[in-house]
């Protein structure tokens, strides 16, 4: 219900080469850096040293609904070990926010036991549950992502990597999988990339995760991102690395570097803050303003912010402050609540936009509610104007691959143009980057001509064909 775009979810993987070395705690405080990919519910699958296992099942799990903290007490992380370890952390879009679809989904089969953290969304989740269904198979969530592990228990009598590579070229759609097997953690990556995932390494081990400051975080050594269409199979004794489709067009999610990801980040070789700061310059020429000051809504306006003040030669100011403790999961079920709801999550310096021209950047616009009670707090605050410049172009269109979008006449840009949109705000002047723009902030030396990145939300143009509006609604 808040007003942004939600990100599905986080993944995060560590392999132990030392099977008496324990591996939860890392993914443990890997999760905690992934946490503002999903706040809803967090897992951790974990497999047992042969030596030290209590039951005949080789992996155990803890999962729940609630943040890191909140699941994984230390009595809960004191009950289970493992040498080798998956994690998750969710925010839902297919699939309702029920406890069954907290992953990861661990499946203990006659041939072994396998354990999946999925970041992403199946376009054809419905048919292949179907198809599964009248083989037989039973499930126990409206996940898709529970779609992905029967795939696989169904085809592991052919091996790990026949099964993992019948499962991956049957599913369509977005995926960044953390998979754990009896021996092995593996990592895959949908062929045109539009989930982020990549691998570190440590002392004594592996990891695989959504995002690089979470490999930082643990004292791992980012390696390189694991390529679109590409399965890394990590064992005790080796590292084996195959691509299971053609080579088809690189589109990953724009707005990973838009909003999604942490600065700190660096996703396919772009630096997550450099991006940020860019699309603030891009900005300020595409879309100048006579102003007093500039200033970010927190947290991810402030970079863009910043590269603005630079390049129009306008200080930069705080100007707003966020509370830390209203997380992305504030619950608001109501517009009037909403509303309300931006009065708790930020408020006014008055000392420093007192009589002042302001120019406020923010990440995007979706339904307006942040946006138009920031305009109205700010010139109560004493503010003159109030110009609004968004850092990613106009959202009219919902996405199908992992992120949680309202339904498209929800989406404020869909139903107004920029005039209609900035006299509703309430603001002075609104203006958008554009998406050449958009796509020259990620990458400097793009000519716009064939991106590598997914725009759908923008354009309506998808790197693999929508089924239809309501799809993972």
């Amino acid at each position: 219900m808040n007003d942004k775009l939600h990100e599905e979810c986080g993944v995060f993987g560590v392999f132990c080469t030392d099977s008496k070395k324990d591996a939860v705690p890392l993914v443990y405080y890997g999760l905690f850096s992934l946490q503002h990919r999903g706040q809803e519910s967090a897992g951790i699958a974990a497999l047992q040293n042969p030596d030290e296992r209590k039951t005949e099942k080789p992996i155990e799990c803890r999962k729940g609904v609630g943040l890191v903290g909140e699941v994984f007490s230390s009595d809960v992380l004191s009950q289970f070990t493992g040498f080798a370890a998956v994690g998750h952390v969710r925010y839902s879009t297919a699939g309702s926010k029920s406890p069954e679809n907290v992953q990861p989904f661990v499946s203990h089969f006659k041939l072994g036991s396998v354990a999946v953290a999925h970041n992403g969304a199946l376009i054809n989740a419905d048919v292949v549950r179907e198809l599964l269904e009248d083989a037989g198979v039973g499930f126990s969530s409206s996940s898709d992502s529970e779609v992905i592990i029967n795939l696989i228990a169904k085809n592991y009598k052919k091996g790990l990597e026949k099964a993992l590579t019948d499962t991956i070229k049957f599913i369509k759609g977005s995926y960044a999988l953390a998979v754990l097997t009896g021996d092995a953690l593996v990592g895959a990556r949908d062929p045109n990339g539009i989930r982020p995932l990549c691998m570190g390494k440590f002392d004594g081990g592996w990891i695989l995760a959504s995002e690089s400051c979470a490999i930082d975080a643990v004292g791992g050594t980012f390696v390189r991102d694991i390529e679109p269409g590409e399965v890394v199979i990590i064992r005790k004794d080796d590292v084996l690395s195959f691509s299971f489709s053609e080579k088809t067009r690189k589109a990953v999610c724009a707005f990973e570097y838009v909003y999604f990801a942490r600065p700190d980040s660096v996703i396919d070789s772009v630096d997550v803050y450099g991006s940020r700061i860019r699309a603030g310059e891009i900005l300020s020429r595409e879309s100048p303003v006579s102003a007093d000051l500039v200033i970010g809504v927190p947290d991810s306006g402030v970079s863009a912010a910043i590269g603005f003040g630079r390049a129009a030669g306008i200080p930069f100011g705080l100007g707003i402050v966020k509370s830390k403790y209203v997380g992305r999961t504030f619950i608001a079920p109501s517009q009037i609540m909403r509303e309300k709801a931006v009065s708790v999550k930020h408020n006014i310096i008055e000392s420093e936009v007192l009589n002042k021209r302001i120019v406020i950047i923010d990440d995007s616009i979706v339904r307006g509610t942040t946006s138009r009670r920031l305009v109205s707090i700010l010139k109560a605050a004493g503010a003159k104007e109030v110009h609004i410049r968004i850092c990613s172009p106009p959202v009219r269109f919902p996405c199908y691959f992992g992120i949680d979008t309202p339904h498209r006449r929800d989406l404020i840009s869909n139903v107004n143009g920029v005039n209609e949109l900035c006299a509703s705000l309430g603001a002075d002047s609104l203006a958008f980057i554009s998406v050449q723009g958009l796509l020259q902030s990620i990458d400097p030396s793009s000519s716009g001509g064939n991106p590598a990145y997914c725009l759908g939300c923008f354009t309506g143009e998808y790197p693999i064909p929508a089924a239809g509006e309501d799809l993972g609604k």
